[in-house]
């Protein structure tokens, strides 16, 4: 990976909908070229997907949470979890706490209901989430180095 590799990533971190002539007009290459490098970028697996980012208010799933687990059973917790059409994330971590659940849902109610269900597995520590930002993308130009 060259220094134009690292600037396509981060473009494309920036907006994934970046059409190739744009991405082309940011590096001072042609659109074909920039495609054939988006494209060994992805046969790498240097890039593993092209996601959307939702709205979760718009879809009334208002309250967000972060659990951690003290788990008594990782593998039913994660099945669990893994199941779950709450979960948005799910994380088997070292240390005292064995698992970050991050969650969306409908009301405290439904919280509720998802400790509830989650608590024969282990023991949770339930976070509701007031304000937060998602990070600036991964910063390539520190990892060129």
């Amino acid at each position: 990976m060259d220094s134009i590799d690292y600037e396509i990533l981060r473009h494309l971190q920036l907006n994934a909908k970046t059409s190739m002539k744009e991405l082309a007009s940011y590096v001072h290459l042609s659109a074909p070229a920039v495609a054939e490098r988006v494209k060994k970028l992805e046969e790498q697996n240097v890039i593993e997907g092209y996601h959307t980012k939702i709205n979760l208010k718009s879809l009334n799933r208002s309250i967000v949470a972060i659990i951690l687990f003290k788990s008594s059973d990782c593998k039913k917790l994660s099945q669990f979890c893994h199941s779950h059409p709450d979960v948005l994330e799910c994380y088997r971590v070292a240390g005292e706490i064995s698992y970050i659940v991050k969650i969306a849902t409908t009301s405290i109610e439904t919280l509720e209901e998802f400790i509830d269900q989650a608590m024969p597995y282990g023991t949770p520590s339930t976070n509701i989430v007031l304000s937060g930002y998602e990070s600036n993308p991964l910063s390539l130009k520190e990892i060129e180095s």
